[in-house]
């Protein structure tokens, strides 16, 4: 297997990238000239270097100047701590922090929990957000629940609902689900402002 082979298997591996569009990036970064390539590989090592992940909400964040592995929304005084929205990756939060409608904490999940899948504990951070809930005492008022809207998305609701309701209920939490603000098979990822305002708005 040549260069141009070994490159455009790595890219296929990125989410949403097909054959022909990792092939594409390859040609690209062929065309270019040597310089670009070498930036492009510094910035990745410095990506590795720089990004660390938060130890309560599991979110990639740069590092700040403490290094104490605590990224600036869980560090915040300022956000809701009676609010904690569970989500599936980094993407998803950057959607709802960029809407401007969420000031909660959050957890990501770490992906969602497949329709046919016998060790779903390996797939997601379930037990991590046990232990977060746990950890949150008597300030968490809510939990709310903000996947895709596809069955995929639909079923890890369910999964989850089902692992954390025994703790919420003890502590007396509400868990709520994102309203109908979005459409069937909408990624949350996507979605726009006003989309992620009328579902957060009409959770239930």
């Amino acid at each position: 297997m040549n260069s141009i082979e070994k490159l455009t298997e790595i890219f296929k591996e990125f989410p949403g990238i097909g054959e022909r569009q990792a092939k594409r990036f390859v040609y690209f970064l062929v065309f270019r000239n040597g310089s670009y390539a070498e930036n492009l590989s510094k910035l990745i090592l410095e990506l590795k270097k720089e990004v660390a992940q938060c130890k309560e909400c599991f979110r990639f964040f740069i590092l700040n100047a403490k290094k104490d592995n605590i990224c600036e929304i869980c560090a915040d005084p300022h956000s809701d701590s009676s609010a904690l929205m569970v989500i599936e990756k980094d993407s998803d939060l950057e959607s709802m922090k960029k809407s401007r409608v969420y000031h909660g904490k959050y957890f990501i999940l770490g992906g969602l929990v497949p329709i046919v899948e016998k060790d779903t504990k390996s797939r997601v951070r379930i037990e991590e957000l046990k232990t977060r809930i746990k950890k949150a005492d008597n300030e968490l008022k809510e939990i709310i629940l903000a996947f895709s809207l596809n069955p995929q998305g639909e079923h890890t609701d369910v999964y989850v609902r089902g692992e954390i309701k025994g703790i919420a209920e003890k502590s007396g939490i509400k868990i709520s689900s994102l309203g109908r603000g979005l459409s069937t098979g909408t990624e949350l990822e996507y979605s726009d402002n006003d989309t992620l305002r009328n579902a957060l708005k009409n959770r239930q």
